[in-house]
């Protein structure tokens, strides 16, 4: 069988790669670079500028208290960004690697459907290139949402991209959008040594997570100085002096922000325009593909997956959905359980969630029951310093069984799979109670918290 696959990022190549496995000849055809957004200026970049910053903010800070004496502490910004550009080309190549000793033919270009069995790829050296294919998956991504501010398209005004390859550390930024690209964002140049202000339109900073959760983080935002502007819309971005001013309808009034830099940061959207969808037939709704739970459109022997769905617009997402269009299209016939997905905010404290918060499961009906223990109690916490966390499980009190684990603190991104796997297998709360955990780990804490649902916390005093 003969698939195409339009889109090279985290979705396209992993579902090319699982295509290939299963014994299928496959096509891929990105435009850009291999391994998309997310390797190229999203996930991987960011992490790098995090993982160096948040070190050199925790010496900075915190190095007396270790017993460590630092003198001539830098951050050298420059040498960060090599490392970030030096990582992004380890793996990329790693991708391009794969892909070859898979035997997937890999056409650089911009493809654009003609028929349910062709494609069209016009290459970066102006060739035209017709694939022809028996079933086709569609990749594409998504794309930044350009708001209409006034002022958005001033000098010093920049898009995620940008703010990842800045040659100088800003000396203040301003961050319109609290979500998690911008809070990552936030983390980076507040521990670099940027004075930092977020401005986010709704109520509260990372509105899908849990509430008590993002509060550690909004705590320790608060205490590295960032100002923090919720309920906020911007009005307008104007030239001040040498800065840019930020003008804020706030709850209590206008506020006008003053920073070297402004991010704007409020979020992506579907990229689906100009690859021939009106050739292929297949339905779209406000500018996303429909897709079944195989990943499949309206049209036979056209899947699409990833960003480009509408969906959750998130990396490990559209692997799942790589794997699942790839297996289904093969004839394995895999359906994807969305319960499982994890979101992650890689800040200081790290964010994750799994499942539903306490306002899902009260919406959808549920009787919970709640177990909370804070980090300031976990001992592997007050040896890393880290003790402005909590982890938080929400329980089906009619069953026990888990419905939600939410967790701030050291390393929650690594930690969440706890609770995305209790949530596959469908586990109960003894389950977890009478799993053993190693210690010291702040793992403990997911223990402590489970015993925390019935009162039985071990190392919180009795109230």
């Amino acid at each position: 069988m003969k698939v195409v696959v339009l889109g090279g990022g985290p979705g396209g190549y992993v579902c090319a790669i699982r295509a290939a496995q299963l014994g299928a000849e496959v096509t891929l055809v990105e435009q850009q670079h291999l391994g998309g957004t997310c390797l190229n200026s999203g996930c991987i970049p960011t992490k790098v500028l995090l993982h160096t910053t948040e070190i050199y903010d925790m010496l900075r800070k915190q190095s007396a208290d270790l017993g460590l004496k630092m003198n001539d502490l830098a951050l050298e910004w420059s040498a960060v960004q090599y490392r970030k550009d030096m990582i992004v080309s380890q793996l990329v190549d790693g991708v391009k690697t794969i892909l070859e000793t898979n035997q997937i033919n890999v056409i650089m270009g911009k493809g654009r459907f003609i028929t349910n069995n062709e494609l069209e790829v016009i290459t970066k050296g102006k060739q035209r290139i017709i694939v022809g294919f028996d079933k086709a998956v569609i990749a594409t991504g998504s794309e930044t949402i350009r708001v209409p501010i006034p002022g958005a398209d001033l000098e010093g005004v920049l898009t995620s991209t940008e703010a990842l390859s800045l040659e100088n550390v800003p000396e203040s930024i301003c961050i319109i959008g609290g979500g998690v690209i911008g809070c990552e964002f936030a983390s980076i140049y507040s521990s670099a040594g940027s004075k930092v202000t977020i401005v986010e339109m709704l109520p509260n900073l990372i509105a899908n997570m849990d509430e008590e959760i993002v509060e550690c983080l909004k705590n320790q935002f608060f205490e590295s100085g960032i100002d923090i502007y919720t309920n906020g819309k911007v009005e307008k971005i104007e030239r001040h002096e040498n800065k840019l001013k930020v003008t804020v309808s706030t709850s209590s009034g206008t506020k006008n922000i003053v920073a070297e830099k402004v991010l704007i940061s409020t979020g992506r959207k579907p990229n689906i325009s100009q690859i021939g969808l009106e050739n292929l037939g297949v339905e779209a709704d406000k500018g996303s593909i429909l897709v079944d739970k195989s990943m499949k459109t309206n049209v036979d022997n056209i899947y699409a997956i990833g960003d480009c769905t509408g969906g959750v617009l998130l990396a490990h997402v559209a692997s799942a959905e790589g794997i699942i269009a790839a297996e289904n299209m093969m004839g394995k016939y895999t359906p994807i359980d969305f319960k499982t997905i994890s979101y992650c905010v890689y800040t200081k404290p790290e964010i994750a969630s799994v499942g539903l918060n306490e306002k899902q499961a009260l919406k959808q009906g549920y009787n919970i029951k709640v177990g909370k223990f804070p980090l300031y109690a976990n001992g592997k916490s007050v040896i890393k310093g880290e003790v402005n966390g909590l982890v938080k499980f929400v329980i089906d009190e009619d069953t026990d069984e888990i419905i939600g684990l939410h967790i701030a603190g050291p390393n929650a991104t690594e930690l969440i799979a706890v609770g995305a796997m209790a949530i596959r297998l469908e586990a109960t709360l003894d389950e977890i109670i009478s799993t053993i955990y190693a210690h010291p780990t702040v793992s403990e804490s997911i223990h402590e918290a489970a015993h925390a649902v019935h009162g039985n916390v071990i190392h919180m005093p009795r109230l």
